[in-house]
């Protein structure tokens, strides 16, 4: 009696667009073959099996890249929410108090923030692992370890209710394939504390929303003094070290734009505050600025910042950029001032710099970026604009730049 030799796989052909899977099987009495094939996107070769009948041998090849992202893919199965991206924005001082030296080595300031549209996304993603985050930027020399604000905020969140979630977490230049980053660092605009909010917003929303927004903007001023802002609704007058938050109607049409223009030279926010000096800071009530800017709109005078003097003195061109900026826009923007310790020079009412950025070599390399005033609604978190251009004014090429830390 013939004993039928047992079936083997003949081959196993992967490409990125599909796959074909022919199975074959033989007898000495009979023989049949049947075939399927199948198509799917995206897929990566994970191991190539071949087999001789006579020899009975199979070569194994591994991909760890993929073996993760099948992980990954298992965890999306199980969990309710495995994915999440949101848009991290942002922000500018429209005018900043500093009144006063605190016992703890902070100053008091009285401010008001606004959201802007200049922001990153941050793409997060459940991890199978149950004790360490994953954070994954383009930009060289960024922190991706525990001195990252995202990661002080995840493990933050988790001490306070006792989560055990963990993720990996990509950050992304909106609508680039090339996941450029576009808040500078050393700019004055907060990016660092955009960032940290939106992490804490996303392992909430991850958690089932166990925190109030209350709760998270509380938390929040243990890692960050301008984190807290970011859980207003985009405007907001800031006291204390700036995590007093009193939540604003905005002051202005969301629509009014403006032009932020960043040398190339940051300013340390430690060295802005040792030159800083009391007496030299400007002595009109903030709540007399609060008000007239909430009725009257933006305006030079109102536009006051205590840290440009002592900033100025760290960066001397930064002085002669804003002079420039006055000079050259002949009225075109309502107010010009720089954002925060610097080094942004913000001129609200045109989108455009002014000509000598284009034209005068010294400027070849700054940072600009045009922007509008932006909000959230209750229960949301801040949403992506339709489009926002960040250059180097030498060219229409993005700037790959890190986020303010």
């Amino acid at each position: 009696m013939a004993t039928a030799s047992p079936p083997f796989i003949s081959s196993l052909n992967f490409t990125c667009t599909s796959f074909k899977t022919s199975l074959t099987s033989s007898s000495s009495t009979s023989s049949s073959s049947a075939s399927f094939s199948f198509t799917t996107k995206h897929l990566r070769p994970l191991l190539s099996l071949s087999a001789k009948a006579s020899r009975k041998q199979v070569e194994i090849v591994f991909d760890p890249d993929e073996r993760l992202n099948k992980i990954g893919d298992d965890v999306d199965k199980e969990a309710p929410l495995s994915r999440l991206t949101l848009f991290s924005p942002c922000k500018i001082n429209v005018f900043l108090r500093i009144t006063g030296k605190r016992e703890d080595g902070f100053h008091d300031l009285a401010s008001l923030f606004h959201v802007i549209s200049l922001g990153d996304t941050i793409k997060f993603s459940l991890s199978p692992s149950k004790s360490k985050d994953r954070l994954s930027t383009n930009v060289a020399g960024v922190p991706v370890d525990a001195r990252n604000l995202i990661i002080k905020a995840l493990n933050l969140y988790r001490k306070k209710t006792g989560s055990n979630k963990f993720f990996w977490v990509k950050e992304t230049l909106d609508n680039n394939i090339h996941l450029d980053k576009k808040v500078p660092t050393g700019a004055g605009l907060g990016g660092g504390s955009g960032n940290a909010a939106t992490a804490l917003w996303a392992a909430n929303q991850f958690n089932g929303g166990v925190a109030t927004e209350k709760e998270l903007q509380d938390w929040s001023s243990e890692i960050g003094s301008d984190i807290p802002f970011f859980f207003s609704h985009g405007a907001a007058y800031c006291t204390g070290r700036g995590e007093i938050v009193q939540d604003l109607p905005s002051p202005f049409p969301l629509d009014l734009p403006m032009v932020l223009i960043k040398p190339r030279e940051a300013c340390s926010t430690a060295e802005v505050y040792k030159r800083l000096r009391l007496d030299q800071t400007s002595n009109i009530d903030p709540l007399t600025l609060l008000e007239n800017v909430t009725s009257n709109g933006v305006s030079q005078s109102i536009c006051v910042n205590d840290l440009e003097l002592p900033a100025f003195q760290v960066l001397p061109s930064l002085r002669r950029l804003k002079q420039r900026i006055i000079a050259s826009g002949r009225g075109e923007y309502d107010a010009v001032f720089m954002s925060g310790s610097g080094s942004t020079i913000v001129g609200i009412g045109s989108p455009d710099p002014p000509q000598f950025i284009y034209d005068d070599e010294a400027y070849k390399n700054v940072f600009l970026s045009e922007a509008n005033f932006m909000t959230r609604e209750d229960n949301e978190w801040y949403k992506e604009p339709a489009s926002a251009t960040a250059t180097t004014s030498s060219s229409d090429s993005r700037l790959e730049i890190s986020n303010e830390m």
